[in-house]
């Protein structure tokens, strides 16, 4: 098998490390092909291998130094330039009489390879020896054998190799049902793919296996709150400090931007300066809640890491005693979790992944929600598949925006990068000046700020999300 990698044959062996970024960066669809295995074997080469190689040319590899996952013994020889690039094309194109290498892996780097065979050795959803003779394996339906390569794979791989992994094993080999075993969700890599994994299998799920699953959806969530609250709750708190303007401020609270605008009329040329008669500045935000805050969530399957990261966000937001936070989720039905926003774990198992789309009923719970329209930011969670009245639901938008109502549509909140969506649908809330956009968990705290201060959305250049 052939997999669009960089030469091994050029004399820059920095090429490894790059193949590991552009890997992990992919969207989890893009890594279900066959080119996945090739950038994850470049990965496990790590660059301490390549600069090791470069400096210290010798006569015989070492393979597990080559590999860089142990460093080579004092006075052992080190792999030769060619003997590297050799290593890495055999490790990429998986053995067998074509391979052309003549190159023998050994220790740990032949233990590598089994790992990736088990996995990629084989067509996608094949049993057996792939067309044309390739090399074949696989992990079968055995609980222990599966329990081992995880175990394997967490050895030889960095933790984002080895959530591209799982998350192709589970594709692949069709693996979703050996996670409803506790000891399974023990030796995984949790990360918020598996959270939406495991919440689409939540029905099904024994009891024996719903506190080990609770344990591992908690800790991908503290992971993140730990990661996204205080650049979040610092982001909002200067954005609701900033939305309440005062005429009589402290110096250190005076909003000089707006301050000289203000009194432009009183430049004295002479003196090249601004005379202001009238200063304006942020105020400090009241105990009282200054802005409402509705997250409406599509809940269906391809919104799974949207769904994760909206769950957290919604819990941030709601200890924020300034907003008021409600979070709605939806398919063909709509349900209020904002009871729940304490616990997001919580949240998240009150949500069931799947079903159908109904934006406009969703949208509708929603505006009936709304008291004070000129202080609510509604953020719409969705791929924009409606499967409601289509009419009504761009109705119902128009009638918020025209109440006052900050209405923000996001496609996508996740790192998956470019998102499928409703174009048509992404156009007319366009028209309606709601354009609907893509979002990374890193934006989401500028995106919100800027709906609650009214100033244009930071929106991504649209031509890097198609």
């Amino acid at each position: 098998m052939t997999h669009p990698t960089p030469d091994p044959t050029t004399t820059d062996t920095t090429t490894a490390p790059a193949s590991a970024t552009s890997m992990t960066a992919a969207p989890a669809s893009a890594t279900n092909t066959t080119a996945a295995p090739a950038s994850a074997t470049s990965t496990t080469a790590t660059p301490a291998s390549a600069t090791s190689t470069a400096a210290a040319p010798t006569a015989a590899p070492d393979p597990a130094h080559a590999a860089g996952l142990a460093p080579a013994p004092t006075g052992a020889p080190t792999a030769t330039p060619e003997a590297e690039r050799l290593r890495r094309w055999r490790l990429v194109l998986g053995g067998g009489g074509a391979d052309g290498t003549g190159c023998e892996l050994r220790g740990r780097d032949a233990a590598m390879d089994g790992a990736l065979a088990s996995l990629y050795g084989r067509e996608k959803g094949s049993g057996g020896t792939a067309p044309g003779g390739r090399r074949s394996a696989g992990l079968g339906a055995s609980a222990p054998g599966v329990a081992r390569w995880l175990g394997d794979i967490r050895t030889y791989f960095p933790s984002s190799v080895v959530q591209v992994m799982q998350r192709d094993a589970i594709d692949r080999l069709g693996l979703s049902a050996l996670l409803l075993e506790p000891e399974m969700l023990e030796a995984v890599e949790a990360d918020v793919h598996l959270v939406g994994t495991l919440l689409s299998l939540n029905k099904v799920m024994p009891e024996t296996t719903k506190e080990t699953a609770r344990a591992v959806v908690r800790k991908v969530v503290e992971r993140l709150e730990k990661k996204l609250a205080q650049r979040t709750r610092a982001t909002l708190t200067g954005a609701l400090d900033r939305s309440a303007r005062i005429s009589r401020p402290r110096h250190r609270d005076i909003d000089w931007d707006r301050t000289i605008r203000a009194n432009l009329k009183s430049y004295l040329p002479e003196y090249r300066t601004v005379v202001p008669e009238r200063l304006i500045g942020y105020g400090r935000a009241a105990q009282s809640v200054k802005k409402d805050v509705v997250l409406c969530i599509d809940q269906s399957g391809s919104m799974a890491a949207s769904v994760v990261y909206a769950s957290v966000f919604g819990a941030v937001l709601a200890s924020m005693r300034a907003l008021d936070t409600r979070l709605v989720v939806f398919d063909t039905s709509v349900v209020d979790l904002t009871d729940q926003l304490d616990d997001p774990v919580d949240v998240l198992f009150g949500t069931q992944l799947g079903g159908g789309t109904d934006i406009n009923r969703a949208l509708a719970y929603c505006q009936s929600r709304i008291t004070r329209p000129t202080e609510t930011v509604v953020v719409l969670i969705s791929d924009l598949y409606e499967g409601g009245i289509r009419d009504e639901m761009l109705k119902r938008v128009a009638a918020m925006k025209a109440s006052g109502v900050q209405f923000v549509t996001l496609l996508a909140l996740s790192d998956e990068g470019a998102p499928a969506y409703d174009r048509d649908h992404a156009a007319a809330l366009a028209a309606l000046g709601a354009p609907a956009f893509a979002c990374t968990p890193d934006l989401f705290p500028e995106v919100m700020a800027a709906a609650i201060e009214k100033r244009p959305l930071p929106i991504p250049d649209m031509a890097e999300q198609r």
